[in-house]
């Protein structure tokens, strides 16, 4: 049983990571040109509604109010939320400002730190191999940093959000899609006071003259559920630091996008990079199931 959940958690958290990393950066660059604070709006409305009403379908009401009866979970899921609205926010600037390496920067970084939080909060085990694949990232991690123009605060800002997120979600241990939407309604009231501001002052692209649009716009909050709920339930089901490492999916599909679709620049050390980082994640998980 242990190594089914273990392999479900591995594979939740791979569709997750690629979909962030492929249609996710593919998605929120196109729709970037309505402007930053109205993409974060309404994925913050629309993430919301989805789950509002996944959670009466599934009819796990009383779930939400067990979970929100309980203060830790309600302190943790409030912070959860200013993390996550923050996340998203850099995320969408990082894409709408061209700052994509720097923010794929920060992919680099959060596996690390979500292997360390999970050895010294969670108590996950590493042995000579898995210390030794971390350092392999790490080393790649700086010769990427070396190679990057400026400083990436982006990165290091996303990175730093989404592990403290992930470590905290981890601990607590509540129903993924109800915890996302406490988390969601929490930040909800803010999403809506913006979206107020921003049709106040006719600057909305969400408008009923262009239904095709508000499809388009709509589909943030489905671009933002479905990955977000995958990964979590990898974190749940096979650990922090697994996860974590199977987090370079995204950095590694969104070089390919950037290669292949957008035409960027082919840059070696990148190359050289996701080596040395594929490398290390062969190692961590042939010793995990290894150790299973």
């Amino acid at each position: 049983m242990k190594i089914r959940n273990f392999n479900k958690g591995i594979l939740s958290s791979s569709i997750g990571s690629f979909w962030w990393g492929f249609f996710g950066t593919y998605y929120f660059q196109y729709i970037t040109f309505i402007g930053v604070f109205e993409v974060v709006v309404h994925r913050s409305i629309w993430t919301s509604a989805i789950l509002l009403i996944t959670t009466t379908f599934l009819k796990k009401w009383h779930v939400f109010i067990k979970i929100l009866t309980n203060k830790t979970n309600f302190f943790v899921l409030f912070i959860t939320s200013i993390l996550i609205f923050g996340n998203w926010t850099v995320w969408i600037y990082a894409v709408s400002s061209n700052k994509i390496i720097d923010a794929s920067f920060g992919y680099f970084i959060f596996p690390i730190l979500s292997v360390f939080f999970g050895n010294i909060f969670l108590n996950e085990k590493l042995n000579k191999k898995r210390i030794f694949s971390i350092l392999l990232v790490l080393i790649s991690s700086i010769y990427l940093l070396i190679n990057l123009s400026s400083l990436p605060w982006v990165g290091f800002a996303v990175a730093l959000m989404w592990s403290v997120y992930n470590l905290l979600r981890k601990k607590i241990n509540v129903e993924t899609d109800i915890g996302l939407l406490i988390e969601s309604l929490f930040i909800l009231p803010i999403a809506l006071l913006f979206f107020y501001f921003i049709v106040q002052t006719n600057q909305n692209d969400f408008s009923l003259s262009d239904p095709s649009l508000m499809a388009i716009i709509f589909l943030t909050g489905p671009m933002t559920v479905i990955p977000l709920f995958l990964y979590i339930k990898g974190v749940e089901l096979s650990g922090l630091g697994p996860s974590g490492m199977i987090f370079f999916i995204t950095p590694t599909a969104q070089f390919l996008l950037g290669l292949f679709y957008y035409n960027e620049e082919f840059s070696l050390n990148k190359l050289i990079s996701f080596i040395i980082i594929w490398i290390a994640v062969s190692i961590y998980l042939k010793d995990l199931y290894e150790n299973i």
